[in-house]
């Protein structure tokens, strides 16, 4: 298999984006595929596409997308004010996981934040997601934080 493209997404590749966000069973974020929720996904791209500290990407195989990653950039004053980068919304396509595409966006992240000089790179899983935190794990990523969420809608 060709290793895959990755690229910044693009407000066509929605439809693909919201449908591997609807696929997943575990995150528990609401997302569908109901007609009605477009403009809601459309609105938060475009608030992230115009964002400096924020991207969002695709892994694309033949022209498909099959992957996404978002990243972010953190500055805080801790760490004598370093920048660091967040990945969030890691999914593969069901049927293309076990290809390398995980590792490939992965990958792609790390070497942007060494590109913006960032002091680390965090990534938080669903504490459900045992072959994940196995998969990043392998990436070299340690276990060192307990996080805590709080629901407000």
């Amino acid at each position: 298999m060709a290793d895959p493209v990755i690229r910044r997404a693009r407000e066509a590749d929605l439809p693909a984006l919201i449908a591997l966000f609807a696929e997943d069973g575990i995150g528990g974020h609401g997302d569908t595929n109901d007609p009605a929720a477009f403009d809601d996904y459309l609105r938060a791209f475009h608030v992230i596409d115009a964002s400096s500290n924020e991207q969002l990407f695709v892994a694309e195989l033949e022209g498909v997308v099959v992957g996404t990653f978002q990243i972010l950039f953190n500055r805080t004053l801790t760490g004598r004010g370093s920048l660091s980068m967040i990945i969030e919304a890691v999914q593969t396509r069901s049927d293309m996981r076990g290809k390398g595409i995980g590792a490939r966006m992965i990958g792609y992240a790390i070497e942007e934040a060494r590109r913006r000089d960032c002091r680390l790179v965090q990534l938080t899983s669903n504490a459900a997601r045992v072959d994940a935190h196995r998969f990043y794990e392998r990436l070299g990523f340690l276990k060192s934080h307990l996080g805590f969420k709080m629901k407000l809608k």
